[in-house]
């Protein structure tokens, strides 16, 4: 491992599709993630899109994974566990397959064009805040 490890929180969301199978899905290629393992899962719950309303219910869950992977390492490696599942990024906050977001870091934040860390929208999702909490962490 070229790094130490931390932990990193991520949301997982599908409202397309077999939303059970594409979130199955995620778990078991994050599982499969170079230098990491999950250490805990939140329970799937079914929330209320956010941003355009006009979309189907999604499914939520965080996941909080030790890994040694670099920011924008884990951000390729869970950009393309989406991919795999068939996500296209045509309308923002539109539905999608899958989505895999970085959330917090436990040490770190980051800043760059591509990701940013803790996610700006943090505050604006409440089911987030919540499925932090049941892992034990605080926002």
């Amino acid at each position: 491992m070229t790094s130490p490890s931390e932990v990193a929180y991520l949301a997982l969301g599908s409202n397309l599709g077999d939303r059970h199978e594409h979130l199955a899905a995620a778990r078991d290629a994050i599982r499969r993630l170079p230098q990491s393992r999950v250490l805990a899962e939140s329970p799937v719950e079914e929330t209320a899109p956010v941003g355009v309303l006009e979309q189907p219910a999604f499914l939520n869950q965080m996941i909080a994974l030790e890994t040694s992977l670099e920011p924008l390492e884990l951000l390729d490696a869970l950009q393309s566990i989406e991919n795999s599942r068939g996500r296209e990024r045509t309308i923002r906050w539109g539905p999608r397959t899958l989505d895999i977001d970085i959330v917090l870091f436990d040490r770190q934040s980051v800043n760059l064009p591509r990701l940013r860390v803790p996610h700006p929208q943090l505050a604006h999702r409440p089911f987030w805040q919540r499925e932090l909490a049941l892992l034990g962490r605080k926002t």
